[in-house]
């Protein structure tokens, strides 16, 4: 592999505090990133009773549908900017575009303004996560590149728990709009911090050529460049970076890699909207049903840390295919009507694979790529999933519509074993990715 084929890493004490800086930051806007994403399914079963709305659960799969359409054009289109303006300029964008969104569906008059605040916040919301995954794996530690993208995404689920939360406590006494209100919260705290204090991509202002600006960043936080700081590169056309991911024989692997994120999408996504009115469906009371978002979610950030240490050690496209694998066990028995503390302890079980085996499909490219095309490897294949993010939450407002709650959980089952070949196929023995 070239020199700049995968993260090179930072060293010594002062680049992990580094490295801390950035996680931390960028692990604060994932919080957000993540509330936002998840409220919409914390708050539907108060959409669904609310008479003025008139939502149906066939028209909230629908709703559903277009905050994850947004996200695929966000993370198509974010991938390819990000490589050419920069990593930290698009977070900030990002940001103030799914901040501004959650404020227009809190306002939203019409089911169709609705419609489109989600689309726009999708559009923020799918730029952002790659974004972030790129910056942490070249700032992140050498050999801990995995364990950080782990931990980065830890707060995704953290924002699912505080979604659920504000489903609970919040919605029944002040109205659903009333959480899209708290959405707006990162405008005013996260955007200013970021601007302030995270720092560029240091191997992003090489590459680009930009060795002056990346050496003040350097001096000012006591690290040294990557080793690759001899070789600046020219920005790369806008279809160039795209381009490079079917050249050299890069063609299967990279469908794979598509292939395995539009089921991991679907999952998260279908799963996350709809698991407490599929669960309300399998005959648990609605407070039981909005916990299990918080228990999956508490799965998820454990599985994050677990995933992110082994794949650091085994290979994460090894740990993506096993835990694809586990979730499809995991979801198939939620089908299945258990005593409550069985139920309880399945769903932590299925989020401690489910979310981390996704998080691990980012981390395999993010390490298979070159710093010249990274964020456009990961925004691509962040964005050819969010096509299966699209049908997910679709698929379950059919479902449900259909009265067929329980078939659903066997239709996520079975997804969660063709990512779990399609993951095997690109090579999961290797331990580089």
């Amino acid at each position: 592999m070239s020199p700049l084929s995968a993260p090179a890493g930072i060293r010594g004490t002062r680049g992990t505090r580094l490295a801390a800086v950035v996680v931390g930051l960028c692990w604060m806007v994932v919080l957000f990133d993540g509330l936002d994403l998840f409220l919409y399914g914390a708050v539907l079963p108060g959409m669904l009773d609310d008479p003025d709305l008139g939502l149906t659960p066939g028209r909230a799969g629908d709703l559903g549908s277009y905050a994850t359409f947004g996200m695929l054009l966000g993370a198509l289109s974010a991938g390819t900017l990000t490589d050419r303006a920069g990593r930290k300029s698009v977070i900030i964008g990002c940001t103030v575009v799914f901040s501004l969104a959650s404020a227009l569906c809190a306002a939203a008059p019409t089911l169709g303004v609705f419609g489109l605040a989600r689309f726009l916040a999708g559009l923020g919301l799918g730029g952002l996560l790659p974004t972030t995954i790129t910056l942490v794996a070249e700032y992140a530690p050498r050999g801990r590149s995995n364990l950080m993208i782990g931990l980065l995404m830890t707060a995704h689920q953290a924002g699912g728990i505080l979604a659920a939360c504000l489903g609970l406590w919040v919605v029944e006494p002040f109205g659903w709009r009333s959480a899209f209100w708290i959405g707006v919260a990162p405008l005013v705290i996260a955007v200013p911090l970021v601007a302030k204090f995270l720092p560029e991509s240091l191997g992003f202002l090489i590459a680009r050529g930009r060795t002056d600006e990346a050496r003040r960043l350097a001096r000012h936080y006591e690290v040294e460049l990557p080793a690759a700081a001899h070789a600046p590169t020219a920005p790369p056309g806008r279809w160039s970076a795209l381009a490079a991911l079917f050249r050299d024989g890069r063609l299967p692997q990279t469908v794979l890699f598509w292939g395995a994120s539009f089921g991991g999408l679907l999952l998260v996504y279908g799963v996350s909207t709809w698991l407490p009115t599929m669960m309300r469906g399998q005959g648990y009371e609605l407070g039981s049903a909005l916990s299990f978002l918080i228990v999956i979610n508490l799965g998820g950030i454990v599985g994050m840390l677990v995933a992110g240490r082994t794949a650091d050690r085994f290979g994460a496209a090894r740990v993506a295919a096993v835990w694809f694998g586990c979730t499809a066990l995991g979801i198939y028995l939620l089908g299945v009507h258990m005593p409550l503390a069985l139920t309880y302890a399945v769903v932590f079980l299925t989020g401690l694979w489910l979310f981390s085996a996704q998080t691990m499909v980012y981390a395999t490219v993010a390490g298979r790529s070159t710093t010249e095309n990274r964020a456009t490897a990961v925004g691509w294949t962040s964005g050819m999933g969010r096509f299966g993010a699209v049908f997910g939450p679709w698929l379950g407002g059919r479902l449900v519509d259909g009265d067929a709650e329980g078939y659903g959980f066997t239709v996520f089952a079975v997804t969660a074993l063709l990512a779990t070949v399609l993951m095997a196929l690109t090579g999961a023995h290797r331990t580089d990715g």
